[in-house]
């Protein structure tokens, strides 16, 4: 009998792997734009509007801290279904919520089940993806999101303008998320499937897994691996909050120059387009040349981005400027599309990548939460003029360190 290893197939990933998640994004993406539409509506301020948006964020972080272990423990396909069924425990707490606070911990609810859900596809295509592949396959799960938040928005106006509600458009990602738990449910498990994972897990003895969990949680995880966390991590959480950044910015931003919440989610939508359209190249530019060709340009472009929005606010054509400076958002984040997956995947202990990953995703997620919180601040004390100009700096930063740190721990990349 031969040892060979079966050639890698995409059909083996591609149905259990992206439909799922194509339909938990599609809900994701239509609920993103008009959560701060939702809070204005019950009474709050720009900056508490993007507070209230920011749970996402924060629930995500929370999310991360049992994630890792989660997944460990009972598999990639549980750990999504469960986390389909807490989002739409949130969704319905934000639709029908009576005050901001309300609306507030729903939110946090849908952050806390997609940290989950997200973990568990990463964990899935590090496990079963070859290295050389990994990257095409990488950016292509971060191109499924992109395709879902491209999808939402328009999905979301057409909601708003039949209905006149915009709370009705929650209602689009309560159908995703039951959606991708009966999808999950009538597909075989993929690790099943594929099998990796039994080969991976029949190398331990019997107690020896529950003890590697235990011993792999998440701090106990961040504290071994401190030093890749703090030097090349930190430049992963200015990915994240760059990221957050522009998705809180821009709906306010919307609100605050007077677009309507129609118009605002068919912008966001269009600009969520030229985003999915860039991940196969972002892939293809990892894959051949190195992370660092995909990571710089990207973080260099949502810098610049947020600078150039900065200086827009009061001038006579900011529409346009609006319109244009989420386009280019959009290339920009585009072109860096699954970096943060592929480099933690990079990273991670190939046998077990689940508790690594979780402590990687809670660095990024950690920027992906402050960044939210750090703009409601600013708008609050200054404006978001000046909260977007901060977290333009922020990315130049973070460029920097990605220069830096990339090519020391992923040698490949350097240009």
């Amino acid at each position: 009998m031969s040892n060979a290893t079966p050639p890698f197939r995409w059909q083996s990933v591609a149905l259990p792997a992206f439909l799922p998640t194509l339909l938990f994004s599609i809900g994701e993406g239509a609920i993103i734009p008009i959560i701060p539409i939702v809070a204005d509506s019950l009474g709050a301020s720009l900056a508490l509007a993007g507070l209230i948006a920011a749970m996402i964020m924060v629930g995500e972080l929370m999310g991360d801290i049992p994630s890792g272990w989660l997944v460990s423990r009972i598999g990639e396909r549980t750990a999504m279904i469960g986390a389909s069924l807490v989002a739409v425990v949130g969704l319905v707490l934000a639709s029908y919520a009576p005050n901001t606070w309300i609306l507030g911990v729903g939110v946090l609810l849908i952050g806390i089940a997609t940290a989950t859900f997200a973990l568990a596809r990463h964990a899935f295509m590090t496990t079963y993806v070859p290295q050389a592949y990994r990257a095409r396959a990488l950016s292509s799960l971060g191109g499924t999101f992109r395709l879902g938040y491209f999808i939402g928005p328009f999905i979301a106006a057409g909601v708003i303008q039949l209905t006149g509600s915009t709370t009705a458009v929650f209602w689009i990602h309560i159908a995703g998320c039951v959606g991708a738990a009966v999808v999950l449910l009538s597909l075989k498990d993929p690790s099943a499937t594929i099998g990796a994972r039994h080969a991976a897990r029949a190398l331990r003895t019997p107690g020896e897994e529950f003890v590697a969990e235990q011993a792999h949680g998440l701090f106990h995880t961040m504290w071994t691996n401190r030093g890749v966390l703090t030097k090349l991590g930190t430049g992963a959480a200015l990915i994240g909050a760059l990221r957050a950044s522009r998705a809180v910015i821009l709906p306010l931003w919307a609100v605050s120059i007077g677009i309507g919440d129609a118009s605002t989610a068919v912008i966001i939508g269009i600009a969520g387009g030229i985003d999915f359209a860039l991940f196969y190249v972002s892939g293809q530019v990892m894959d051949r040349f190195g992370r660092l060709w995909a990571a710089l340009p990207s973080m260099l472009g949502l810098a610049i981005g947020h600078l150039t929005l900065a200086f827009s606010h009061d001038l006579p054509d900011n529409v346009v400027w609006f319109i244009t400076v989420a386009m280019f958002l959009s290339v920009a984040n585009g072109f860096g599309s699954g970096i943060l997956m592929t480099l933690g995947a990079d990273l991670a202990d190939k046998k077990n990548p689940a508790p690594f990953l979780g402590a990687w995703r809670f660095t990024g997620d950690l920027g992906g939460a402050s960044a939210p919180l750090l703009v409601a601040a600013v708008t609050a004390v200054a404006s978001i003029s000046l909260a977007s100009g901060v977290m333009g700096v922020l990315g130049l930063v973070g460029a920097g360190i990605l220069l830096r740190y990339v090519p020391r721990y992923l040698p490949r990349s350097k240009p």
